[in-house]
């Protein structure tokens, strides 16, 4: 039988490096969710930052008693932080959102309304976006990645800041690798997903976290850690060459059964070699990806280990 969490909503924020936005994020958070009439509580997951903000979630937590932090044993990203998160939630609905106040609290309403109405996960798609060149291009990189690995169209909306029923965390509470996706997670607990728009403020303090590098690296980690996608885009590939080899092959006999001769000519072999020699090391890489991601697994290597709590539950 599932466990029956009281009515109430956990508000889940990965901290790396926000000790400029800690304080006036709790108080917004407070304000939005005060009046709404359920049980509340904030939940700081810290990810081994490089500044004070521990010190400021320490502070924070002993002035109110609805937070509490999560402080974790070194940088493990932010969707492990994410993890850690909402396996502590209490209550029977969360939201994930990030520490630098580019999503608006005062849209958390929004949010809960659409879970009310009977989805099980809800999006804030941003109604314009606030990043730059490089980051907006991974960023739609890494969502046609998800949409692969997720089997929906939704995919194409994903944001960090999202509402779900805790209930939901179920379909994952044995999850043990060391490269989770929330958003794939979700799926293995429900299809109900849907989105809607929400404004999406301006930085005020500090710049992203996250590099074109990373986002590619999270695709990455996505599409080979929740999908067989890059192994059926191989077989195809080396299907069409091994057509393509087929065809040369019979031009090459064609030319000496027409002509008494071969096709000539050092540069037509070597460029046919390094195609099919490309496509050979392209494959093996493909594998050798899955292969390190089984042998991550065998090892047992942990999403994220936990220093500390501050704080305590209701």
């Amino acid at each position: 039988m599932p466990i029956q969490l009281p009515d109430g909503v956990s508000v889940i924020v990965p901290v790396y490096n926000s000790s400029g936005t800690l304080d006036p994020l709790s108080d917004r958070i407070y304000q939005v969710l005060s009046p709404l009439g359920e049980p509340f509580e904030l939940l700081l997951v810290e990810d081994g930052s490089m500044d004070s903000s521990w010190e400021i979630v320490e502070k924070i937590t002993a002035q109110k008693e609805w937070v509490r932090g999560i402080r974790l044993m070194r940088n493990y990203g932010q969707h492990n932080a994410l993890l850690c998160g909402i396996r502590q939630a209490q209550f029977d609905k969360i939201v994930t959102m990030d520490d630098d106040l580019q999503n608006p609290p005062e849209e958390i309403p929004k949010l809960l309304e659409s879970i009310r109405s009977g989805f099980d996960v809800v999006y804030g798609t941003p109604e314009k976006q606030r990043h730059g060149l490089w980051r907006g291009l991974a960023s739609s990189i890494t969502k046609m990645a998800l949409q692969g690995a997720m089997g929906a169209e939704t995919a194409r909306s994903v944001s960090a800041f999202r509402a779900l029923r805790t209930q939901v965390r179920e379909a994952f509470e044995d999850f043990r690798g060391p490269f989770p996706s929330i958003d794939v997670l979700l799926t293995w607990g429900t299809r109900r997903f849907t989105a809607i728009k929400v404004r999406h403020e301006p930085r005020q303090v500090g710049k992203s976290n996250y590099t074109f590098y990373k986002l590619i690296a999270h695709a990455m980690n996505m599409v080979t850690g929740f999908s067989t996608l890059p192994l059926q885009v191989t077989g195809v590939v080396g299907f069409v060459f091994a057509a393509f080899g087929f065809l040369v092959l019979a031009f090459v006999l064609i030319r000496y059964l027409q002509y008494g001769a071969t096709v000539a000519g050092f540069p037509f072999l070597a460029s046919i070699v390094s195609i099919f020699s490309g496509t050979q090391l392209f494959a093996l890489g493909v594998i050798g990806e899955y292969l390190a991601r089984i042998h991550f697994r065998m090892m047992e290597r942990p999403a994220y280990v936990v220093r500390c709590h501050v704080g305590r539950k209701s």
